[in-house]
């Protein structure tokens, strides 16, 4: 199953191309983006070896995260969505959209499309989600999308200089195909 190409209702999900580490600095490097995620902001170098990393990655078998482009209509890179395959059928997700693009809906439209395919393709039974509490724009996608809280993972990542706790939410096959039906 690689290559792999996705096609969203605004966004299409591919897979990471070397020529997309300028595009992903723009969101990995980027202050903006980084509050809401479990790393800091990182360098040219680190974009480059993020890319090489995903790609290796996604050409093993059996395949152990799905680390795509969220690409515009012109196929450029505007930011990530990832499942990580954390156990028997199932997935952490995670996104990034760069911060010049939100706003518009491509978060919400790459983590449907990407939930949906763990679901319909990858056969997941459960899709995880860690938010950080002040991230009201990702804790609003996983309530648009049907995801459930669960409870808060307190001191889960260290970013920023400091220790943040997560809001976990989740949501089941079962769920996701009835409200998709």
């Amino acid at each position: 199953m690689y290559p792999i190409t996705i096609p969203g209702r605004v966004i299409t999900l591919r897979e990471l191309r070397p020529d997309d580490a300028a595009d992903a600095l723009a969101i990995i490097g980027d202050d903006r983006v980084t509050q809401w995620l479990s790393f800091d902001s990182r360098d040219h170098a680190a974009a480059v070896a993020m890319i090489e990393g995903a790609v290796t990655r996604a050409q093993l078998a059996p395949r152990t995260e799905y680390y795509l482009a969220v690409a515009d209509a012109e196929d450029r890179m505007i930011g990530f969505a990832r499942l990580g395959l954390t156990g028997h059928q199932a997935a952490k997700l995670g996104y990034a959209i760069n911060a010049d693009h939100w706003g518009h809906g491509y978060a919400t439209d790459a983590a449907r499309t990407i939930i949906d395919y763990g679901f319909q393709e990858l056969r997941l039974h459960r899709i995880t989600a860690a938010i950080g509490p002040d991230n009201a724009a990702s804790i609003a996608i996983a309530n648009r999308l049907g995801m459930q809280y669960e409870g808060r993972l307190r001191d889960h990542v260290f970013t920023n200089g400091a220790w943040r706790d997560s809001l976990l939410y989740s949501i089941l096959a079962r769920e996701w195909i009835q409200a998709a039906g």
